[in-house]
This record gives structure tokens, sequence and C-alpha cells, in this order.
């Protein structure tokens, strides 16, 4: 690659085109949105992904799942979005789901591209069963999907 002239009245400044390219991030970053901002946006689509086991639409948990999502509990490990949403599909039958989550925390890292939401999964009385911990990535067309998901069971710290 060679060298654009870029002009400025009242005189031309050369700029290295790939050096120019490599400030293209920098001024998209200052474009971005808040970290507050971004962290309520993972807030509320953590929680339209949990909605969608309160209201029984597998077909809504799957438009969450990334290509290339990954799902690890304590017996087996889910790979790719069919495979997570075919294992999950027990869950989304019957007419009461058999257990809930909600975010209590969420981090966004500074780029904005992944977020980390945790927070408690309880059973169907609302007892505290768990812990759920999931990555998110911000793709392309701006929406959240989910990438990895690692649940955990509550502490007992006696």
């Amino acid at each position: 690659m060679g060298t654009v002239p870029i002009f400025h009245a009242p005189c031309a400044t050369i700029i290295d085109m790939p050096r120019f390219y490599l400030l293209l991030p920098l001024a998209a970053a200052m474009l971005a949105q808040s970290p507050a901002d971004l962290t309520e946006e993972v807030r509320r689509t953590e929680t339209a992904f949990a909605k969608t086991m309160a209201d029984r639409d597998h077909t809504a948990f799957r438009s969450f799942l990334a290509n290339d999502a990954l799902f690890v509990s304590a017996t087996r490990v889910l790979r790719g979005a069919k495979e997570v949403a075919d294992g999950w599909k027990r869950f989304y039958e019957g007419a009461q789901a058999p257990f809930s989550w909600a975010p209590e925390q969420i981090e966004v890292i500074e780029s904005g591209t992944l977020a980390l939401s945790s927070g408690p999964v309880r059973d169907a009385s609302g007892k505290r069963i768990g812990t759920f911990n999931s990555i998110w990535r911000r793709e392309a067309d701006g929406k959240w999907k989910i990438v990895i998901d690692h649940g955990c069971p509550p502490c007992d710290c006696k």
C-alpha cells in the first residue's frame, strides 16, 4: 500500500494508509456506548433470555445462542447452538418452568464486545439451587449472543 493525500486547507498532508487504518478501531471506540449503557443492554438481554423459560418459548431461547455457543454443566458440555438447543429442549416441555434465573452482576469489557452476567438459579418453588455464569458477545449487528454458559450449585459453606 502506498500513501494517499489527505487535504487540509491550506496545505496537503500525506498519511500512510496502513497507519490510518490502525486509527479506525480507536475512532469506533470513541463513538461506542457508555459502560453503563452497555451494562444495561446486557442486563435487558439476559432478562429476555431468562423470560424464554418462563414463557416456555424454546424457539426464542434458541435465538439468543451464538452459533459457536458452549454450555458447560457438571455432567456434560454442549457445543454449538444446535446441540445446546437440543440439550435444553426438555427444560421447555411441560406447563411450568423447572427453574428460573435472573442477572445480579453484569460486567462489560472496555471494547464493549464481551460481557459477563451472573446470578441465582431458582427451582420452581423459588429456592436457590445454583448460580449461572454467562459470557455474551456483541455481534456485528449489535445484538448480544450467549457464547459460554457455566452454572454451578450453591455453595454449602458451613
